[in-house]
């Protein structure tokens, strides 16, 4: 894609313009959200309208020596930006290319970290809020949030059948060498620990459901039908499943003397789609949960979250693979419910196109993932 195909998209997550340059505050917070979310490029001599305005060629050498000086001076830990220029229509650009950085998380000098980091959501950079600073952390440490020990909780008192029964469904034992192999379980010193994947995959979490609604028509205004999933994730992911094939078209085509009877939406896309959510989803706030809903059109499921901090839209159909909750996604490709890195989405898209139906959207809205399955064929 070329820089020009890029301004005719619009601002994304990683692309923003300015049409002159910015204030001393509104381009070091922008800096600062590109550094700690999908890096990107802030260009300016560009209005909103995605018109290249350009900028003086006089004026170059100076507004990129101001630039350097403003992002030396603002940001910590320090940040290496790319600055060059483009001749577009004629027209002189100037553009600041950030990359995501590895000293997370980065925030202005002058009002602390607490205070002074931002993150990119949408188009848009945003305060981050004490859990974000939290996830920024983990990230810069290399460690997921559900791969840390949970100290309020006594390892004895957990009753584990919900796992160790879906190993012993396909002929594997799960102990407590396998429990630690996974992440689930942790020692220190001397005392044994789960981690809040451990928790998350047995239901302990109360914010850990899944709510799926039936809608009238194609609007989300009236309900026909309601239901809350909790309990182990699990049986959390089989009631999604039935729920949504309980609202969903089954139709019977004869092939020879047999009827065979299929879904309107293929299984394994709902399938895949579910378990891209339990696994992406942001499970350190605590305040939001999963949707799922159905209505005469299309079915939703809803992540909160967002994609993980490397991944874009653009990026995101072409195998890469960067997993937000490693300790879970190890259970369930474990247990055959993740079939191989990074071809979950694919699999979604081109199993719905082969059975005539419109492509499936994935959007990233705010903080979060919106995977839309068409019910209609084309």
């Amino acid at each position: 894609m070329t820089l020009l195909d890029e301004i005719q998209q619009g601002e994304t997550k990683t692309l923003e313009f300015k049409k002159t340059l910015p204030t001393v505050a509104d381009l070091a917070k922008t800096i600062i959200a590109f550094a700690n979310t999908s890096g990107g490029k802030l260009i300016i001599g560009v209005n909103d309208n995605r018109e290249i305005i350009g900028l003086d060629d006089n004026e170059i050498f100076a507004i990129q020596d101001k630039i350097a000086s403003i992002i030396y001076d603002r940001c910590y830990p320090n940040i290496l930006p790319e600055i060059y220029t483009a001749n577009i229509e004629g027209r002189l650009i100037l553009i600041i290319e950030i990359f995501r950085g590895n000293l997370l998380p980065y925030y202005l000098k002058q009002d602390g970290k607490n205070n002074g980091t931002y993150i990119r959501i949408g188009a848009t950079n945003r305060k981050a809020e004490f859990e974000n600073i939290l996830e920024l952390e983990r990230h810069r440490s290399n460690i997921s949030f559900d791969e840390e020990i949970n100290y309020e909780t006594e390892f004895d008192t957990l009753d584990l059948t919900p796992i160790k029964s879906k190993f012993a469904a396909i002929g594997k034992v799960c102990d407590s060498n396998k429990l630690k192999n996974l992440k689930l379980l942790k020692e220190e010193n001397g005392k044994t620990y789960p981690s809040n994947a451990l928790l998350i995959l047995l239901g302990k979490f109360e914010h850990v459901t899944i709510k799926c609604s039936r809608f009238k028509g194609k609007t989300m205004s009236v309900f026909l039908d309601k239901k809350e999933y909790s309990g182990d994730l699990f049986t959390q992911l089989e009631n999604a499943e039935n729920f949504i094939k309980n609202h969903i078209h089954l139709r019977g085509e004869i092939n020879g003397l047999q009827r065979i009877d299929t879904y309107e939406i293929p299984i394994v896309a709902i399938r895949e789609a579910l378990v891209n959510a339990v696994v992406h989803r942001d499970y350190s706030n605590k305040g939001r949960d999963i949707k799922v809903g159905v209505s005469d059109d299309i079915v939703n499921i809803v992540s909160p979250g967002g994609l993980p901090h490397a991944i874009t839209e653009q990026n995101l159909t072409q195998g890469r693979s960067e997993i937000r909750n490693r300790g879970i996604a190890g259970v369930l490709k474990a247990l055959n419910y993740i079939e191989q890195w990074g071809t979950g989405i694919k699999r979604i898209k081109s199993s719905c196109i082969q059975h005539g139906l419109q492509e499936p959207d994935i959007k990233e809205t705010g903080d979060f993932v919106d995977v839309a399955l068409y019910r209609q064929f084309i």
